[in-house]
């Protein structure tokens, strides 16, 4: 006789009496700023980075050990911004980062299209799109790329996937102009007039329809046609697209933070990885929904079970130590 499948609610009243394990969440970021081509360049992009990582750092709450910077010209900490040097940071991130764990990229400077591949153009040798997605295969945990430059679409399609969001500064490899995508992406970061919904938390999403408005508002400024129409990707097909268009895209990045979630004041250390850990959970909570009709009935119950199981389980710890949410 077969035994009978307990329902999922029996499931989490089962494991409400086991202890919980909280794992800390870990959120890195890669900064890359490539070659300017010229001083006036050079001086811009040096400005976005140097504004980049103070954000990171200061509004967003990212360990300094835990910002890699590799620029044209490195200072202190910082490694040049080579195909080597790309190479090894990302190398060094496929060995630390964990399922759970965060990395940001982002890229700041120029792009290039030659009809065949698409470029970031770096100190010497650049890497194409196709390469950057060789290095990142095989990285763990959530991948969120934004390549600012310009020619950027063709990264898209490359380094879409699974548990990634991808950003680029343009709908098309002919946009060959620079970009100042960069720019209102950086300051739309942690900004509180970017918190559409008002939950006191800007996510992926949020940031991404900030930068997008202000960029059209620039080119409408000049009185200019825009030459940089900025996509997202984050279900993985490698299309992505405009912010307020339709299409799939989107879900995914708006239930995505780049900040530690807010734990209560003077909360023990114990409790604020809880507070990471649970929203990590809801974060792939959002995943799942965005990639449920391309699973079967099978394993998207399963992995739902999981995720609710989890999510009983992290939410009864943080009650137990005091606080509701």
């Amino acid at each position: 006789m077969r035994r009978r499948r307990l329902p999922v609610l029996a499931l989490i009243a089962a494991v409400l009496a086991a202890p919980a394990v909280a794992v800390a969440q870990q959120r890195y970021a890669l900064v890359v700023e490539g070659a300017s081509g010229g001083s006036e360049f050079a001086a811009r992009h040096a400005g976005w980075r140097a504004v980049l990582v103070e954000t990171l750092v200061r509004t967003l709450g990212f360990a300094p050990g835990q910002v890699v910077v590799l620029a044209e010209t490195p200072g202190a900490g910082e490694t040049a911004s080579t195909r080597e040097g790309v190479t090894e940071a990302l190398g060094r991130f496929t060995r630390v980062l964990a399922a759970d764990d965060t990395l940001l990229v982002v890229l700041i400077g120029h792009g290039t299209f030659d009809g065949a591949d698409a470029k970031f153009n770096l100190v010497g040798p650049d890497l194409t799109a196709r390469e950057w997605g060789r290095l990142m295969r095989d990285l763990p945990g959530r991948l969120i790329v934004v390549d600012s430059t310009s020619s950027s679409f063709p990264f898209l399609a490359e380094l879409a996937g699974p548990r990634r969001i991808v950003v680029t500064a343009t709908d098309s490899a002919a946009q060959t102009f620079s970009t100042v995508f960069a720019d209102y992406f950086i300051h739309a970061l942690g900004a509180f007039d970017s918190d559409i919904d008002k939950n006191g938390r800007v996510s992926v999403w949020e940031t991404f329809v900030a930068a997008s408005a202000q960029v059209r508002q620039h080119y409408e400024r000049l009185g200019q046609l825009a030459t940089e129409r900025p996509l997202i990707d984050d279900n993985g097909d490698g299309r992505g697209k405009e912010a307020g268009e339709p299409g799939p895209d989107g879900p995914v990045a708006a239930e995505t933070y780049l900040d530690a979630r807010p734990a209560p004041p003077g909360a023990d250390p114990e409790l604020v990885e809880l507070y990471q850990r649970r929203a990590m959970l809801e974060a792939q909570a959002g995943e799942l929904k965005v990639r449920r009709p391309l699973m079967p009935d099978g394993e998207y119950a399963r992995e739902f079970e999981r995720l609710m199981i989890d999510l009983a389980r992290v939410s009864r710890a943080i009650r137990l130590k005091g606080y509701d949410f």
